[in-house]
């Protein structure tokens, strides 16, 4: 392969991690947007599109259905293709796995958790002259296309919602000379919806899921540990409309951004006078708007496209497609059922027996909803507020501590109804 080649090179991707999938899919794309990509889950599918003799291979040794070593074997064996460029991630770092890889002469042996530097340089390398940089413009919308049915098509395929944090800063202050420091970096990212959603996600995956459910952002880290969540997080900012730059969409985006702290901290505060998961309850809440924003940043997607739009078709979306886009995002990601569970609660309540977590995200939600000028009388007296045995003087203090500046709450968004 030859980077002065003008014809857009051919990429095949072998992972069996979603996540690491999507980043290195992210990656090669940030240094060749043009690039045609083919993207494999196991080894079988990756044998069977050496046959359409791609320029460029990057495959993980561990697969499900086959190995990433035998897929190097297998193209040294072929004898055109016996220089083919092939990038091997590996969890074996050992000298035995090192000395039996490099017989197969692979062109970078990269171990996991990933350089995600390393790995940027050596694409550059492989894929780009010196100084050489392509530009691809936003593919447009097809001639006719409405806003609905656009939307409807985005709600299987939408990346979420978008990043708040800086998240180089966040990374830089984390950062010390003995490595990350997955507590600071916790407390940089802690209030953006889409690092906790997409890290928690990350931590169950397959791949790591061997234990107990994932669920907060800090046991998130843990599980991942501090490359692989620093690649994950830097991936993120790779995706287009991973900042919202639209002035109307990030308005919006604030207000349900604001709305998500703010049940957070009340979700958080009634466990702490309940005695409950005080972590897991601040992530649901935190968590709970993230279909609202994943539309507005499908709106935003829309009209860098060229499409049209104004207030009123933002308003109608969210309305519309707000919950369906979350529904289907904590589905997609697998969040755990017991944090879907704690979501849905912040809404509505559903029949049966409720736990004591159920009914503190039901009234954090209720608490977080209700206008600064409006009383308290009302939650007081809910069925929520008697099941749990929290006082009207309680809750006083409590909106008190979460809100001392008598900021007005965040209307209330469309009902999540088809939420966990």
């Amino acid at each position: 392969m030859s980077a002065a080649d003008p014809t857009p090179p051919s990429v095949l991707i072998v992972e069996g991690d979603p996540w690491v999938r999507d980043m290195l899919r992210e990656m090669l794309l940030s240094v060749r947007c043009d690039a045609r990509l083919q993207v494999c889950a196991d080894g079988s599918q990756a044998i069977n599109a050496l046959s359409s003799k791609p320029d460029l291979i990057i495959a993980a040794r561990e697969l499900p259905s086959g190995d990433g070593l035998d897929l190097l074997r297998k193209v040294r064996a072929q004898g055109e293709k016996s220089a083919l460029p092939f990038i091997l991630l590996s969890e074996r770092s050992d000298p035995a796995s090192v000395k039996e890889t490099l017989r197969f002469h692979p062109t970078e042996y990269l171990s996991k958790p990933l350089n995600f530097d390393k790995l940027r340089k050596r694409l550059e390398v492989l894929l780009l002259h010196a100084g050489e940089e392509v530009s691809c413009p936003i593919p447009a919308l097809l001639p006719g296309v409405k806003l609905k049915d656009y939307l409807e098509q985005r709600r299987a395929t939408a990346d979420g919602g978008p990043l708040f944090t800086d998240v180089q800063q966040a990374i830089k202050r984390a950062l010390n000379p003995q490595g990350l420091n997955l507590k600071v970096l916790e407390e940089e990212v802690r209030d953006d919806p889409q690092i906790t959603a997409v890290l928690i996600a990350a931590a169950n995956s397959a791949a790591l899921h061997r234990d107990a459910p994932v669920q907060t952002l800090l046991q998130a880290l843990n599980k991942l540990g501090s490359t692989q969540s620093m690649n994950l997080i830097l991936g993120m900012t790779l995706k287009r409309s991973a900042r919202l730059s639209d002035p109307l969409l990030t308005q919006h985006a604030t207000r349900y951004w604001n709305l998500s702290l703010h049940t957070a901290e009340y979700a958080r505060s009634l466990a702490r006078m309940l005695d409950l998961e005080q972590e897991r309850c601040y992530c649901a809440g935190l968590l709970h708007s993230l279909g609202d924003l994943a539309v507005l940043r499908s709106l935003q997607e829309w009209r860098l496209a060229g499409g049209e739009l104004d207030e009123g078709q933002v308003q109608q979306s969210l309305g519309e497609f707000g919950a369906a886009f979350g529904s289907a995002l904590r589905t997609r990601w697998r969040l755990p059922l017991s944090l879907r569970e704690l979501i849905a609660a912040i809404y509505q309540l559903g029949g049966g027996v409720y736990s004591r977590e159920i009914l503190a995200m039901n009234l954090a939600g209720q608490l977080a909803r209700l206008p600064a000028d409006q009383g308290l009388e009302k939650v007081a007296d809910s069925k929520t507020a008697r099941l749990l045995k929290v006082s009207l003087p309680e809750l006083s203090r409590l909106r008190k501590v979460e809100n001392p500046e008598g900021k007005p709450a965040e209307p209330e968004p469309a009902p999540d109804s088809d939420l966990p």
